[in-house]
């Protein structure tokens, strides 16, 4: 079974759990995510089986958007409403304060990510660090905040919703947690619904408990819609055959002219039909294999 199937991940579910959830499902071995969700966090997660595993990493890239509900008065170790409070203060912040904290988290900003993160520092997690009781200094990393707007004002339990979108490698749970201090009160994350990301949303998205291993088929699409943003190339058969069998295309027999970056992607097409991602290789006038999706043949 091979192609993209898009998720609508449950919460209290890991991406990973998820995914061992599908190969079961889909009686298929190769199967990858293409952006980690917490546990506690639902929504968006693009999943490829087959094959078309090789084009995850053309998706980490992506920006995303999120509705966040975040609490105020609380920290915790995990910067979510999962982890262990580590204070508790009393909140004393009007709307017209929160709108101005707010615009200040808007734009190309600095982060810290949590320290319950699966980023690596010399080889280890760094949740395998903190759940042994181990701290480490975090570099900060620079994200972009496209947008932030409150989608529910902050009500009588000091909660308040928002609807952001960022750049990859943005943790909403520093956000919150930043957010929190920069009010002087603390506050952490307790809901987390990515909506979208990659060009695809919540209702483009199948519920997990909606999936059968007689149905699942139904919901797997072209692997192709992943990845609308490479450009197209297309090819002759006896081109995509020669592609698809691990053979360079060499420019003056694609009548093309190396009028693009160097390393820039390609879809390989013969006709509507998908073959690879190839890349330009200008040292040698040639479109180069990045990876073969769909074979090829003369039949």
């Amino acid at each position: 079974m091979q192609g993209l199937l898009l998720l609508n991940k449950p919460s209290g579910i890991t991406s990973f759990g998820a995914v061992a959830r599908i190969k079961r499902l889909a009686g298929e071995k190769r199967v990858g995510h293409t952006g980690t969700l917490d546990p506690m966090a639902t929504g968006v997660l693009p999943i490829f089986l087959g094959r078309a595993t090789a084009l995850s990493s053309y998706l980490l890239e992506a920006d995303k958007r999120y509705i966040a509900e975040i609490k105020l008065g609380i920290t915790t170790d995990t910067c979510d409403i999962t982890g262990n409070v580590i204070s508790q203060k009393s909140v004393d912040v009007k709307a017209e304060k929160l709108d101005a904290v707010l615009g200040e988290f808007k734009g190309v900003i600095m982060q810290t990510p949590p320290m319950f993160s699966a980023i690596k520092q010399n080889g280890v997690r760094l949740y395998d660090i903190a759940r042994k009781g181990g701290t480490v200094d975090i570099p900060k990393r620079q994200v972009t905040v496209y947008s932030l707007e409150v989608i529910s004002p902050l009500s009588l339990d000091n909660t308040f919703k928002i609807d952001v979108k960022v750049s990859k490698g943005t943790y909403i749970r520093s956000l919150a947690r930043d957010i929190g201090e920069a009010l002087g009160c603390g506050a952490t994350l307790t809901s987390l619904e990515r909506t979208e990301t990659s060009g695809f949303s919540v209702s483009d998205c199948i519920d997990l408990e909606s999936l059968t291993e007689d149905n699942i088929g139904d919901y797997i699409v072209s692997e192709e819609r992943a990845i609308p943003h490479i450009k197209e190339l297309f090819v002759t058969p006896r081109q995509a055959e020669r592609f698809s069998n691990g053979g360079q295309l060499a420019f003056d027999r694609l009548g093309i002219d190396a009028n693009f970056a160097d390393g820039e992607l390609f879809r390989v097409k013969e006709k509507q039909k998908f073959i690879g991602i190839g890349y330009a290789d200008l040292k040698n006038s040639q479109i180069a294999i990045k990876c073969i999706i769909n074979h090829n043949s003369k039949e």
